[in-house]
């Protein structure tokens, strides 16, 4: 699936997939967070952090008319307040998919699928 963006020049369709990249890429410099996981992470029982070339898999992108909907599955570092880096999380990846993408975010859904300790 892909979003169709229309302009006075033509069509552009962008993957769900460079999306997810561009998310994940924001969303991983942010403090408090270890890296991305699975949707189903819980369910497997893994405990595996998703590299760069597969934040696809912890990101699940959605058009709603206009805007879109980005859900994210995250590992939080273990001593941050959730919530603190939750909404530095959903600020980050909205500016930037707005900025990159020219697209209204209309949410970003944090989902903590774990809590990690990380060396100092």
């Amino acid at each position: 699936m892909s979003i169709e963006l229309k302009n006075e020049y033509g069509q552009i369709d962008i993957s769900n997939d460079v999306i997810a990249q561009i998310a994940g890429g924001a969303a991983i410099e942010c403090y408090g967070i270890v890296g991305m996981a699975t949707k189903h992470q819980i369910r497997d029982g893994l405990t595996d952090i998703l590299r760069k070339e597969n934040f696809a898999k912890g990101v699940l992108v959605r058009q709603e008319g206009e805007d879109l909907v980005v859900d994210m599955y995250v590992i939080i570092s273990y001593g941050t307040k959730i919530s603190e880096v939750a909404y530095q999380v959903q600020s980050k990846v909205k500016y930037t998919i707005n900025k990159t993408l020219g697209m209204s975010v209309k949410a970003v859904n944090i989902f903590v699928q774990g809590v990690r300790v990380t060396n100092p």
